[in-house]
């Protein structure tokens, strides 16, 4: 498999097994750089900050190139192109933050509250995560580290391993559904230049009326403070979250059948 091009937002979709030695660190690096300092931690560290603080889009070899100070073809010398420099990147943010670690004995609700943070505190440091299809993700030593972490905390609930898995995957989505929410608000406020408030206000005129209408009665007895900013909705459904894996240990405790 190739290279898939400049504007690749997939995982997995360049060069697989380059993308695997250059992860594991099995490929021999170049013999010479082209300028001294430069290498493949340094270009990673160089293409994660210009996401941060550009998009995902905003990367390319010849963007990264400029950023570095060198030629552009000297970077292919230790990446083949965006599509494995992308499964690079990956497994770098994904590679264990501090706020993400889960104490092998800590219980496992804590060890659910930890993973939940610390995927949301990733999402919020990396907004361009959630542009990325990470359904085919390559798995390298940042990202085996993040999930040997995420299984330690919860052995605890007895579950089987296809179930623990299940549990991740359930904590994962409900976390990138309010990142989502929360940095595609922050980002239309800026494309737009109207802030959220301004946004909602200005259909009030409309929606009050609709309102009076009365085709919409379960709307309109709602209480005022329905959609208010203040309500935590990442607090209450991890709340929610933790409660129903509760249900699930306690009927799997009482009859392990």
């Amino acid at each position: 498999m190739t290279s898939s091009g400049g504007d690749t937002t997939t995982s997995g979709s360049g060069d697989i097994v380059r993308s695997l030695e250059l992860l594991w660190g099995t490929e021999t690096p170049p013999s010479r750089g082209p300028r001294r300092g430069l290498s493949l931690e340094r270009i990673v560290t160089a293409a994660v900050e210009l996401a941060d603080a550009e998009g995902l889009d905003a990367v390319s070899m010849r963007r990264l190139s400029t950023e570095l100070g060198v030629g552009t073809m000297s970077l292919y010398r230790y990446v083949p192109g965006k599509a494995e420099l992308l499964d690079l990147m990956l497994d770098r943010v994904q590679g264990l933050p501090a706020d993400t670690v889960v104490p092998r004995q800590a219980d496992w609700r804590a060890a659910v509250e930890t993973l939940a943070r610390g995927h949301l505190a990733l999402y919020r440091r990396h907004p361009w995560l959630l542009k990325v299809n990470q359904s085919r993700t390559v798995l390298g030593p940042g990202t085996l580290r993040g999930l040997e972490s995420a299984l330690g905390g919860l052995r605890g609930m007895g579950l089987s391993d296809p179930e623990t898995l299940s549990v991740i995957i359930a904590v994962q989505s409900f976390v990138g559904g309010i990142a989502r929410m929360e940095i595609e608000a922050v980002e239309a406020a800026k494309e737009t230049g109207v802030s959220d408030e301004d946004f909602w206000k200005s259909q009030e005129p409309i929606l009050a009326r609709a309102m009076e209408s009365g085709r919409f009665p379960l709307m309109a007895q709602l209480s005022e403070d329905t959609f208010s900013a203040e309500f935590d909705h990442f607090a209450f459904g991890l709340r929610c979250l933790v409660e129903g894996f509760e249900a699930v240990v306690a009927r799997r405790a009482a009859d392990p059948s």
